[in-house]
């Protein structure tokens, strides 16, 4: 029985062991990948840890939720895909879906599209989680637009500088909050920076917007980031969090009328609901990267199978410097 290699972890909190699996075959509506490349993101690290209770993967398992590479072959009824097609999307990791972190997958086909013409496999991989997130709560959740100001909380971050690149692309102003030493690449993308070490909300939100406020605040770090996006959202605005967990006192967004949006990116992945908008919003992307508006930042460091704890250790440290790719062929 043919076999792959691939990055097993057994238990909670476990180790990576790289073992022999038996080769995916795909189904009807599949298509079987072999993988260049896998994205690493916070919430692979969480579910290695057995924290997210609500992103259920059962060990043992192989995680990694992002993944380019090339179609080795398809299952029954595939119509988008062919044979040598280079491709990327969020496909697994997650809701006893098999990850990306093994030499092949079988996936559903309406998960995927076709990878940008002008990226690598690297940074095809490091895109599709953070894009769909960002793009769920930019454009779904408050059709952000031309003429808008949009503030991003965690500006510099995964989710937030994609977030950046499209509320620019799309025509709106947009301002980024995160630390000092992300201002000049925030700059470089087009949108003002804030440094939330020096300044506080009602300060910025007072020079950048004459104490009006925001049309459209994402908050991409949770915690007390929502709150200051509540404080933060002008009368009538909106604001949209992709963690927007705990209590929080609702009073400051409510005596605005302004609204709140939840982004939860894994729906399609765990319920099988959503996943043809999954591939359109990938199709998105690949459009946005083509054109030259959006591109995902990389860590230089590069990983193997056999060291995937590393950039694991990276993330749960908070000493990446961009979005970690795991070289999986």
């Amino acid at each position: 029985m043919p076999t792959m290699r691939a990055a097993v972890v057994e238990a909670a909190n476990g180790p990576f062991r790289v073992s022999d699996l038996e080769h995916p075959v795909p189904k009807s509506g599949e298509v079987l990948v072999r993988i260049k490349a896998s994205g690493v993101n916070p919430l692979d690290t969480k579910i290695r840890a057995g924290a997210a209770a609500h992103a259920r993967h059962q060990l043992p398992a192989v995680l990694g939720l992002d993944l380019a590479g090339i179609v080795e072959d398809v299952g029954g009824g595939v119509t988008r895909f062919s044979p040598g097609d280079e491709v990327y999307g969020m496909t697994g990791g997650v809701g006893g879906h098999q990850g990306s972190l093994a030499q092949y997958a079988a996936v559903d086909e309406r998960l995927l599209a076709i990878r940008p013409s002008n990226l690598s496999m690297r940074e095809a991989a490091a895109l599709p989680l953070i894009f769909i997130t960002a793009w769920e709560g930019l454009v779904d959740r408050v059709n952000a637009r031309a003429g808008q100001t949009v503030l991003v909380l965690g500006a510099g971050g995964g989710v937030g500088h994609i977030a950046v690149q499209i509320a620019i692309a799309l025509g709106a102003d947009v301002y980024g909050v995160d630390s000092t030493s992300k201002g000049d690449y925030l700059r470089s993308l087009g949108a003002t920076a804030i440094d939330y070490s020096s300044e506080e909300v009602e300060s910025y939100v007072a020079r950048h917007s004459g104490s009006k406020g925001f049309d459209v605040v994402y908050d991409t770090v949770g915690g007390a980031g929502l709150d200051t996006a509540f404080k933060a959202v002008a009368r009538f605005g909106h604001v949209v969090s992709c963690l927007g967990w705990g209590t929080h006192a609702l009073a400051p967004l409510s005596f605005k009328s302004a609204t709140y949006s939840g982004v939860f990116t894994l729906i399609p992945l765990l319920t099988g609901e959503g996943r043809e908008h999954h591939g359109d919003i990938m199709r998105e992307a690949t459009k946005l990267v083509e054109a030259g508006k959006v591109s995902p930042r990389l860590d230089p460091r590069t990983f193997t199978l056999e060291t995937a704890a590393n950039a694991h250790e990276l993330i749960e440290h908070r000493k990446a410097n961009g979005k970690l790719v795991i070289d999986v062929d």
